[in-house]
C-alpha cells in the first residue's frame, strides 16, 4: 500500500499543471462593466481579482474634502423624493402621531431641509453581523412582520447607512446582492450565510473540497501579485469572507470580479431605492498606535475612498485605485481599475480578524492537509503588522490637501479594522456636516463588558470632538461609561442630544458656521437579551442556521423593544425623535406625547455630565486617558475563537421562517515591494501540492 502511495504521489508531481508554462493563473473568465465615473463612462475588462490596465481621465483623479462628491449629491436629492414620501407614511401608519398631518410637515418644510436619517451598523465580527441584521430587518416594510411589531418603513426612509468590521459584512452583503432582504438572504436557497462549518473550513469533513477553496483564495491573490501589486493578509482574508457573501453557484468564484464600484451598476443604486451605503476603516502606519484621537478615519463610498480628517481631507475616485499618482495626478498614461475589490474592501474594515486567520494554523480541529495547505498560502506574509491591509501605490501620495506629512510622504498606504480607534460604531460619516444628517440610528453590537456593549464607542467619538482631528464634528454630550453602568442606561435605548439649544456651546467650539439644530440627534440601540443570549464571543467563527435565526430574532426584537412589549409607545417615540430636529428649526413645540417620550428616552446632560473635557484648545496630555484605553485593542485578539452559544427557545412572534436547512457540503513591479508577494514556483508547487494532500488526508480519514 505504501509503495502504491508512493508512486501516485510522483505521478501527481510530475504532472503538468494548467497553470504552469502556459495559461497564467490570473487570467481567469472574464466579465465586462459598464461603469460610470463622474461624468466619464468607460468600459472595463475585469480580470477576476488581478487589477487591470485601462486609459486615465482627464484632470486630477484626487480632490479636496470641501464638499460631497457630485454624484452623491445627486443620489441623495433622488433619493429624497423617495425618502421623504417614505417618511410621511411612517409617521401616519407606523408612529402614528396625535393630532399630527405627516404629509403636511413633510410638504412644508422640504424646501427648508430634507429629513436625513442615518444608520449606522457597529463591528463585533458574526455577532454583529447577524445581530444587526435582525435589528435591520425589524425597520424593512419588505418584511410582513415589520409592519406589525416592528419599525417598518424606517428603512425606506432612511438616507445614509454605514458599517464597519462585521457591521460591514451586514452592509455589503445586503448593498451588493441589489439590496436583498434579510430574508431572502437566510432563505435555504440563497448560497450565503452559511456558517454551520468555520470560514477557515467551509466544507467540513470534504477536505478535496476545502483544499480546492483554498485553492481559489490562493490564485486570486497570486493573480494580484503576478500583475505588479504588492498583497497582504487582507487579501486572503476578503476572499475568505466573499465566498460567504455572494453565493459561489451564481457568481465567480463567490464574487472574485465583484467591486466595490460595482454597487454603482445594481439597480436598486441606480434607481436610489437603497440608502447611500458607506464603510469605514482607519489609517494606521506600521508600527504606531491609534486612538480615537489621532486616528484618521477612512471611508469607501460607491464613489470614493478617502477623509474628512484634516490629517487627509482628501478623497479618490474608487475606481481608479491601484493607479500610481503624484498630488492626485497618475504619473503615466495608464490607470488601473478592479483594485476595489469588494471583499478586499471588507477584508480592510475587518482586517483585525486577520490574527485570526493565522492562528488557524495551529487550531486542533482543522485537518492537517488544510493547515499544511494554509501555512503554504500565509508563508509569504509578515506576522508584524498583520492587522494591516496593504494599499499599494497610495493613492494620496504627495497631496496637497492634507497636513500628514506621515500619510503624504508614504508610497503605501496602511488601513485596518474600522474598530481600532475604538470608535466601534460608525458614526463619523453621519456626523459630518455636509450630511446634514438629522437623526442616526445607532445599533451597537460591540463586546464591552461580557460581550455586550457599554455605551464606550460613543464615549470615544464624543471625545474625539476636542482634539485637532474632530474639532467640526459637534456630537451631542454623552456620559460617562461608568454612568452607562451604573444608572438605568445600560442595554436600552437611549436618546442624546434630544434639545439642540443645550449644543449651543457645543457648536461654538467648533467655530461652526451652521447652527445648534445642524447636530444630529442620536438613537443610541445597544444590543441585549431578549429571547436568546447574543453575547457570544467576536472570534466565533461558525454558527448553525438555528443559531443564525436566534440571532435575528433577538435584534428584531433589540429594535422593535420586544415587539412592543416592553413600550407600546416605542414607535411613536421614534417618531418624535426623527422629526424634533426640524420642528426645532423652525420653532414648533413638541406635543404633549412627544414631550412624555423625551421624559422616558432622553439623557439630559450636559458638559458637565459628560466625560470630563474642556471645550478649549486642545493639549496633547488629553491623549493619555484615551491611549490607555486603546489597550483594549489587544484583547480583542484572545485565543477564544469558539465561544459556545446559550441554546435558548427563540421567541416566533417575530414572524421568522426557521426551516433553513444546513449545508454542510456546501504600476511598473519594479516601483512595487515584492516582500509581500506569492511568486509564480511557490505558486505551481502549491498546485501539485494541493491534490496530493488532499489524497493522503483522505487516506486518513
Amino acid at each position: 500500500m505504501k509503495i502504491t502511495v508512493l508512486a501516485f504521489v510522483v505521478c501527481c508531481l510530475a504532472i503538468e499543471w494548467p497553470w504552469e508554462d502556459g495559461e497564467d493563473s490570473s487570467s481567469v473568465q472574464s466579465s465586462v462593466t459598464t461603469v460610470q465615473s463622474g461624468s466619464v463612462e468607460f468600459t472595463k475588462t475585469i480580470r477576476t481579482y488581478a487589477p487591470t490596465s485601462t486609459k486615465c481621465p482627464s484632470g486630477s483623479i484626487v480632490r479636496e474634502a470641501s464638499s460631497l462628491h457630485s454624484s452623491e449629491k445627486d443620489y441623495m436629492a433622488r433619493r429624497h423624493e423617495q425618502t421623504n414620501e417614505n417618511l410621511a407614511a411612517f409617521l401616519s401608519d407606523r408612529a402614528r402621531l396625535s393630532n399630527f398631518d405627516a404629509q403636511a410637515f413633510i410638504e412644508k418644510t422640504k424646501n427648508l431641509h430634507n429629513i436625513t436619517i442615518g444608520l449606522a451598523f457597529s463591528g463585533g465580527g458574526y455577532r454583529a453581523m447577524f445581530s444587526g441584521a435582525g435589528e435591520l430587518l425589524a425597520l424593512d416594510d419588505r418584511y410582513e412582520y415589520s409592519n406589525k411589531s416592528g419599525l417598518g418603513g424606517l428603512l425606506q426612509s432612511s438616507s445614509y447607512i454605514t458599517g464597519l468590521s462585521g457591521g460591514s459584512w451586514l452592509v455589503g452583503t445586503l448593498v451588493l446582492n441589489d439590496w436583498m432582504t434579510v430574508e431572502e438572504a437566510i432563505s435555504p436557497d440563497s448560497g450565503i450565510w452559511e456558517l454551520e462549518n468555520s470560514i477557515f473550513n467551509p466544507s467540513g469533513i470534504n477536505v478535496f473540497s476545502t483544499l480546492k477553496y483554498y485553492q481559489s483564495l490562493r490564485t486570486a491573490v497570486e493573480g494580484k501579485a503576478n500583475a505588479g501589486f504588492e498583497t497582504s493578509i487582507t487579501d486572503v482574508w476578503g476572499r475568505a469572507l466573499s465566498y460567504q457573501f455572494f453565493n459561489p453557484d451564481t457568481t465567480y468564484n463567490g464574487g472574485e470580479n465583484i467591486t466595490w464600484t460595482s454597487i454603482r451598476a445594481l439597480s436598486h443604486f441606480k434607481n436610489q431605492s437603497m440608502p447611500f451605503p458607506i464603510i469605514v476603516a482607519n489609517g494606521r502606519s506600521p508600527g504606531t498606535l491609534i486612538v480615537n484621537e489621532n486616528s484618521t478615519v477612512f471611508e469607501f463610498t460607491p464613489y470614493e475612498l478617502g477623509s474628512w480628517d484634516p490629517s487627509l481631507n482628501s478623497f479618490v475616485d474608487l475606481n481608479f485605485l491601484g493607479t500610481t499618482l503624484d498630488n492626485g495626478r497618475p504619473k503615466n498614461n495608464t490607470c488601473y481599475t478592479n483594485f476595489d475589490n469588494a471583499g478586499f474592501v471588507m477584508g480592510t474594515s475587518s482586517s483585525l480578524f486577520n490574527q485570526a486567520l493565522l492562528r488557524v494554523q495551529s487550531s486542533s480541529t482543522l485537518n492537517w492537509a488544510v493547515k499544511k495547505l494554509l501555512t503554504l498560502i500565509l508563508s509569504p506574509f509578515s506576522e508584524n503588522n498583520v492587522d494591516i491591509a496593504t494599499y499599494k501605490p497610495n493613492p494620496f501620495f504627495n497631496g496637497e490637501f492634507g497636513a500628514s506629512e506621515t500619510i503624504a510622504s508614504d508610497e503605501t498606504l496602511h488601513l485596518v479594522d474600522g474598530g481600532e480607534d475604538m470608535q466601534n460604531v460608525p458614526l463619523y460619516p453621519l456626523i459630518q456636516k455636509e450630511r446634514k444628517v438629522d437623526v442616526i440610528f445607532a445599533y451597537d453590537n460591540s463586546a464591552d463588558v461580557h460581550n455586550w456593549p457599554n455605551g464606550s464607542s460613543l464615549v470615544y467619538t464624543y471625545e474625539r470632538q476636542f482634539s485637532p482631528q474632530g474639532k467640526g464634528t459637534p456630537f451631542p454630550y454623552v456620559p460617562s461609561v461608568e454612568e452607562f453602568m451604573t444608572s438605568d442606561l445600560f442595554g436600552k435605548p437611549v436618546f442624546f442630544g434630544c434639545d439642540a439649544s443645550n449644543l449651543t456651546d457645543l457648536v461654538g467650539y467648533h467655530e461652526s458656521e451652521g447652527n445648534s439644530t445642524d447636530v444630529p440627534l442620536v438613537i443610541y440601540i445597544p444590543n441585549s437579551y431578549h429571547s436568546f443570549e447574543s453575547n457570544t464571543s467576536t472570534y466565533e467563527m461558525s454558527y448553525s442556521p438555528k443559531e443564525i435565526h436566534k440571532f435575528i430574532e433577538n435584534g428584531f426584537e433589540v429594535s422593535s423593544r420586544g415587539n412592543y412589549s416592553q413600550d407600546r409607545k416605542w414607535p411613536t417615540c421614534v417618531g418624535c425623535a426623527i422629526i424634533r430636529r426640524q420642528q426645532e428649526r423652525l420653532g414648533e413645540e413638541q406635543s404633549e406625547e412627544c414631550k412624555d417620550c423625551f421624559a422616558n428616552y432622553c439623557w439630559t446632560g450636559g458638559l458637565e455630565d459628560s466625560p470630563q473635557r474642556s471645550i478649549g484648545p486642545f493639549k496633547s496630555a488629553d491623549l493619555t486617558s484615551a491611549s490607555s484605553a486603546a489597550s483594549k485593542i489587544s484583547s480583542k485578539s484572545d485565543s477564544n475563537f469558539s465561544s459556545s452559544s446559550t441554546d435558548s427557545t427563540p421567541d416566533s412572534s417575530s414572524g421568522l421562517s426557521t426551516s433553513r436547512t444546513a449545508n454542510t457540503n456546501s504600476q511598473s513591479s519594479d516601483s512595487r515591494s515584492s516582500s509581500s508577494r506569492i511568486n509564480g514556483s511557490q505558486g505551481k508547487r502549491m498546485g501539485k501540492y494541493i491534490y496530493v494532500l488532499a489524497l493522503f488526508a483522505n487516506m486518513a480519514m
